[in-house]
């Protein structure tokens, strides 16, 4: 599992003042009823971008596993299929 904290060096420092304080602004710039309107569309979206990640590893892990164990196919022992062209008529039998 990735540490998203890990990751984003500048979250190591924040301490609980400056996360309040960043929540104060956010409050008073977007308001109190935007809010639960922002963090639901960031949730969405958070959980369609997790959803496409898992979709594409599973495409990857899907093809890497066809590399290394590719399927038996049968040897190509086609019949000889005859032509269905229609027979020939008679032009005398008019």
């Amino acid at each position: 599992m990735i540490d998203y904290f890990n990751t984003l060096g500048f979250f190591q420092h924040l301490g609980w003042g400056e996360i309040i304080l960043i929540l104060l602004l956010f409050l008073l710039l977007f308001g109190a009823k935007r809010l639960p309107e922002i963090a639901r569309s960031l949730g969405r979206s958070l959980k369609e971008f997790k959803k496409a990640t898992k979709d594409i590893k599973k495409e990857l892990d899907v093809d890497k596993d066809l590399e290394d164990n590719p399927p038996d196919y049968p040897e190509d022992k086609t019949e000889h299929i005859p032509d269905k062209t229609p027979p020939e008529q008679d032009s005398s039998e008019k």
